[in-house]
């Protein structure tokens, strides 16, 4: 049974930081992709970051320069570190898995919430 659980949400300050983790069981974590999403109410599910098994990233303009993923597959997880939040930020955040970085992830978390106060 594959599970991703991710942790390390809360409410912090505009300002502050946040990290995320999505703990992997169940699959080969090296043979996957790793996406960070995001959902806020009313608003679509967007993808904020992505880490290839060779490492590479990609992030959204929003987070640029803010956030950065990361991932230690001897513990089969993934992390977002989040720095220099903004209200915005606040939302649902999900860890997936896909095979490659373009393809649809084939798992997904339960998610975690960031509040961000003004």
């Amino acid at each position: 049974q594959v599970q991703l659980v991710e942790s390390g949400g809360g409410l912090v300050q505009a300002g502050g930081s946040l990290r995320l983790s999505c703990a992997a069981s169940g699959i080969i974590f090296s043979l996957y992709a790793m996406g960070w999403y995001r959902q806020a109410p009313g608003k679509q599910r967007e993808l904020v970051a992505l880490i290839t098994t060779g490492g590479s990233t990609n992030y959204a303009d929003t987070v640029k320069g803010r956030f950065t993923i990361s991932r230690v597959n001897a513990k089969n997880t993934v992390y977002l570190q989040m720095n220099s939040l903004k209200p915005e930020d606040t939302a649902v955040y999900y860890c997936d898995a896909r095979r490659t970085r373009v393809a649809t992830p084939d798992y997904w978390g339960q998610g975690t919430q960031v509040t961000v106060s003004s």
